[in-house]
């Protein structure tokens, strides 16, 4: 059954006999004596996942017998590092293949006429980087094929499928856009030309696409028509969007759910948790996290990326499910920039090897075409700059000299109507306690709590109420918000043209008087934030307009200049896997899941649980399970490590892992958690 399904899923990217092979074999030490005992009851510890994995490499000894042993090895705890030939060390490939085993020999009597001889991969394998991603994707096919038929065999039927085609999607969403054939204002006009643009790009073979276009002009949803139709014509099973933030994830999904149905749309990311209950509509849902059978996903460009990378079989388990989709990655230029290169060699090998059509969308297109090659991008927008130009809202004044936080005050406080975006937290929140009434958002506060927040700005400037918003970045990625006025602390241009999107973004005001105010402080800014402002220093003094595709173009070019090539992979991803085939093919898929690390902020999570008393208890009675934690992550605040040490000692600590606050004092609803400019606590002894 295992090696049925295993098959099945293998097929898309032309691996069906190897891996159905490999399924096969698995599991053949269970064949031993002390395992038989071991399922008749006894409390024994046997080693089942090596045999097989010895046997495939013994009867191939070459590059499939090897990725046969990581698949079969793996398929419990993970994929090994390779280790050293010579010298292997426990757990670690080589090890394992030196190790002895249980007599497993009765497997022949049910496997005599198989042949254990595995063909070569039909795909392009060139590097250690492509040998990595196809070990990781015949690995992904075992182990869900092996934890779907373990669970048939479980509750005695499929709880799983009977998804949606993709094409009555198409059809059914055809029909919502039938509105916008005759489109009465210029805007509107405008946002028409872009989704026929997409419609008529649609039509195109596989491949790579960027969608440059600025906000305010439809993307999401010519996006999502482009998907859908290049889906239906390429003969794609299902559409992944990634996006940056779990706000701009909400966001985007609920413009999916009134289309689609709620039902045809998966959310998975840390914001969301569905019904554990079997009788539940979501329980379909829910289990759709664990491997992505779902015709249309948004997920997290962190959870998107750290998957592909991880060696984990619950992370793995959806990786075959990529293949032969259309993935939008919404906001691309967002891609961190020690992570770019490994992130940009994955798309690609997407694309190449895996059906895969690829969309870079963002309203800064950030230049990557290179990176890309040999693959050819294609630009879906016929008339990007004249987009740009028709669609540009707001006039960017970068003001002189540096302005101490009591002038921005002074400045900011006289506004009926403002949002003011600064880089730190702490600055944030500096800012809230000298502006009366003035309303806070940042990461300080937890996902339900911001929700909360951001309903009631949304409110206030629907009724014109006075509205002094102080925020950091995370409001500037595709929240749907529209302020007369933006100050935005000097950072990097990519934040400054984001930030503008926040002004004037119904276009109630004419361009000269909806302006973006570019300021600088005094406050220390971290090694990065600095990049960014040097490369920005850069482009303000070549470009007259620094919101021009010109100038967004020079400022990544700039950037990236600056960082330096060895820092698109900070963490030497790529070169790993590419020595690793030059050595004997040892790969560190153990290594390289734990370095892979989208959020590499030395931070500490606590959990605020004032509003949610009874997750509380269920940790205090010592309740650890994954649903638990999803639902925790809708009151999780990350900390960095400096002001988890000094607010240590007004937190309920459980364990290393769990630390509870239920200190209203400590947490507010203008602030959350609180973050003093000098803090601590003194314990004195006698």
């Amino acid at each position: 059954g295992c090696s049925e399904l295993a098959r099945s899923f293998a097929c898309e990217f032309g691996a069906d006999d190897i891996v159905s092979k490999i399924a096969l074999f698995h599991d053949i030490g269970k064949y031993s004596y002390k395992f038989q005992k071991r399922i008749q009851g006894n409390n024994i510890q046997v080693d089942h996942s090596t045999a097989g994995g010895k046997l495939l490499y013994e009867k191939n000894k070459n590059f499939m017998g090897i990725i046969a042993a990581y698949c079969i090895f793996g398929h419990h705890g993970g994929l090994p590092n390779g280790g050293s030939k010579s010298q292997p060390s426990a757990g670690e490939l080589y090890a394992r293949l030196e190790k002895d085993t249980e007599d497993y020999s009765d497997y022949i009597n049910d496997l005599a006429g198989i042949d254990p001889n595995l063909n070569k991969p039909c795909i392009d394998i060139n590097n250690g980087f492509q040998a990595a991603f196809f070990t990781r994707m015949i690995y992904s096919c075992l182990v869900d094929a092996d934890w779907i038929d373990t669970e048939k065999f479980m509750v005695g039927k499929q709880p799983r499928g009977q998804c949606v085609e993709i094409a009555d999607l198409w059809q059914k969403f055809k029909l919502s856009i039938e509105k916008y054939k005759s489109p009465e204002c210029h805007l509107n006009v405008l946002r028409n030309e872009l989704l026929h643009n997409c419609l008529d790009a649609a039509n195109r073979k596989t491949g790579l696409f960027t969608l440059t276009a600025p906000t305010g002009s439809g993307k999401t949803i010519s996006s999502m028509a482009f998907a859908l139709k290049h889906a239906v014509l390429s003969g794609k099973r299902r559409i992944i969007y990634v996006v940056p933030y779990n706000t701009i994830i909400e966001q985007n999904a609920e413009v999916f759910e009134k289309i689609l149905g709620t039902e045809n749309i998966l959310q998975h990311h840390s914001g969301i948790t569905y019904d554990n209950d079997e009788n539940s509509p979501e329980y379909k849902k829910l289990l759709a996290t664990e491997n992505w059978d779902s015709p249309i996903i948004v997920t997290s460009s962190v959870r998107f990326f750290e998957n592909l990378f991880s060696n984990r079989p619950s992370d793995c388990r959806k990786l075959h499910n990529i293949t032969r989709s259309v993935i939008v990655f919404d906001e691309a230029q967002m891609i961190p920039l020690p992570y770019l290169v490994p992130c940009v060699e994955t798309i690609k090998e997407l694309v190449h090897n895996y059906q895969c059509t690829a969309v870079l969308a963002t309203a800064t297109q950030s230049s990557l075409e290179s990176y890309f090659q040999p693959i050819i991008t294609t630009e879906i927008v016929r008339r990007p700059q004249y987009m740009y130009e028709s669609f540009r809202r707001v006039t960017i004044d970068c003001l002189d000299g540096v302005l101490l936080s009591e002038q921005l005050v002074e400045i900011i406080k006289n506004h009926h109507q403002a949002l003011c975006i600064v880089n730190t937290r702490r600055m944030a929140q500096e800012l809230v306690s000298k502006i009366d009434g003035s309303i806070h958002l940042s990461t300080t506060m937890y996902p339900l709590h911001r929700r909360r927040v951001l309903k009631m700005i949304r409110e206030k400037l629907h009724t014109g109420e006075k509205c002094i918003v102080i925020s950091t970045s995370i409001i500037e990625a595709g929240v749907d918000i529209d302020f007369p006025v933006v100050y935005r602390e000097k950072a990097g241009l990519d934040s400054v043209i984001q930030a503008a999107g926040r002004c004037n973004r119904e276009f109630k005001m004419n361009t000269d008087n909806s302006v973006v105010y570019v300021f600088e402080t005094n406050g220390k800014q971290n090694s990065t934030i600095a990049q960014n402002i040097c490369a920005y220093n850069h482009v303000e003094r070549e470009f007259e307009d620094i919101s021009s595709l010109e100038a967004i173009d020079e400022y990544f070019k700039q950037l990236r200049y600056i960082v330096g090539n060895n820092a698109l992979d900070r963490k030497s991803v790529v070169q790993l896997f590419n020595d690793g085939i030059n050595n004997a093919f040892s790969m560190p898929f153990d290594d390289v899941s734990k370095l892979f690390c989208m959020i590499e902020e030395n931070t500490k999570t606590i959990y605020v649980l004032s509003d949610a008393p009874q997750l509380a208890d269920r940790l205090r009675k010592n309740e650890r399970n994954r649903q638990l934690f999803r639902e925790l992550q809708k009151y999780s605040v990350s900390l960095y490590s400096s002001d988890y040490m000094l607010l240590k000692y007004q937190f309920e600590i459980l364990d290393d892992e769990i630390s509870l606050l239920e200190n209203s004092e400590l947490y507010s609803e203008i602030m959350g958690v609180r973050l003093s400019e000098n803090g601590g606590y003194g314990v004195f002894l006698e």
